[in-house]
């Protein structure tokens, strides 16, 4: 009889469990798995590197992920930009060029051109450039000049201030958009140089060994 009441109570009692347990499907995993992705992400620094080459505006790289990254802090738009920074330049002697790199300054900018004095003449202004563009070229300049090189930048506001240039007493500033520019002469017309110098001094040491035995021959010096 004991024994027939015991076996009663467990069956009861697993019955019970049974009832209150919680059963686990496939879509509760699915959606536990939902909210540990859909949970907020911290928001990073962009990709945005203003001396690169063809970068893309900080703003259009804030449209690519899930969560907007973070821009360095820009001056405003309505505001002329500041003045780029100018960068490493590559000279190439051999054609007559320059290959100019800066980095875009903190400001919104729609468009860069390139300035150029020669012997403090009239400055040859390039042709806009992309805002993007970080490169550019130059060429035509003349072997052994000197020039002054800016960087400009420009908005719908106006464009960055360049300061007065003198190619004879340009004070070159550190991290600034100007650079003093002096080109080389090419190899090639230092090769002819030292060949006319090679072929001037053969021809003044003949034109000395002549002299000589003539002053020779006029003295009656006896020969050897």
């Amino acid at each position: 009889m004991l024994g027939s009441f015991y076996l009663l109570w467990l069956v009861a009692m697993t019955t019970s469990l049974v009832s209150k347990a919680q059963i686990l499907t496939p879509q509760d995993y699915e959606e536990e798995d939902d909210e540990a992705v859909t949970t907020p992400s911290v928001a990073v620094p962009c990709d945005y590197d203003r001396c690169r080459h063809l970068q893309v505006p900080c703003k259009e790289l804030q449209k690519v992920g899930p969560v907007a990254c973070l821009c360095p802090g820009l001056s405003r738009e309505d505001e002329q930009p500041d003045p780029p920074r100018l960068g490493e330049v590559q000279i190439v002697a051999e054609e007559g060029c320059v290959l100019v790199h800066w980095c875009a300054p903190f400001s919104p900018v729609n468009h860069y051109w390139l300035l150029l004095w020669e012997s403090n003449g009239v400055p040859q202004k390039s042709g806009p450039l992309n805002a993007t563009v970080r490169r550019a070229e130059l060429k035509g300049l003349k072997p052994g000049g000197t020039y002054v090189l800016c960087v400009v930048a420009a908005n719908e506001a106006g464009e960055s201030h360049v300061p007065e240039a003198d190619v004879e007493n340009w004070a070159d500033p550190s991290f600034g958009p100007c650079g003093k520019l002096i080109m080389p002469p090419r190899p090639l017309t230092l090769v002819y140089a030292a060949m006319g110098v090679g072929t001037a001094l053969a021809l003044l040491s003949c034109a000395a060994l002549v002299w000589h035995f003539c002053l020779r021959e006029q003295c009656g010096c006896p020969r050897r």
